[in-house]
């Protein structure tokens, strides 16, 4: 009886932009997405469903409380450098049945939702003291 390959090192021996991390981290993020920043909203309709455009933003806010300053440079490892290779990763998924997408979905719902220049630049803010 020949051995089944799991669908995840499948996809990981055809497809090598993207490392393992990214897939999990994307996935991590969806779940971050639904429970911590409870998207959607409540009273959107379908079940739990977030757009491409609110996963990254998800994603973008996950890395940063996962991995601060170095986010970008964590993400960069793992073979990631736009928001439109979440959408890679996110399809890559749905094609093997590890997501599902909606009707409405698109894979280009993902591209240049942010610059991945700048989104995870610290954001330094001023007090109210007048003291410097």
């Amino acid at each position: 009886m020949p051995d089944r390959i799991h669908p995840i090192i499948a996809l990981l021996q055809q497809d090598q932009r993207y490392n393992l991390d990214a897939y999990e981290f994307v996935r991590d993020s969806l779940a971050y997405a639904q429970e911590v920043l409870k998207m959607p909203a409540e009273g959107e309709e379908g079940e739990h469903h977030i757009t491409g455009q609110q996963l990254c933003e998800a994603i973008r806010r996950y890395a940063l409380e996962q991995y601060g300053f170095m986010s970008k440079t964590v993400l960069n490892s793992w073979g990631v450098h736009a928001t439109g290779d979440f959408g890679e990763i996110v399809y890559n998924l749905i094609r093997i049945k590890h997501m599902r997408k909606s009707p409405s979905d698109r894979r280009e719902d993902f591209d240049d939702v942010y610059d991945f220049g700048t989104a995870f630049d610290p954001i330094f803010e001023l007090s109210g003291s007048d003291d410097v």
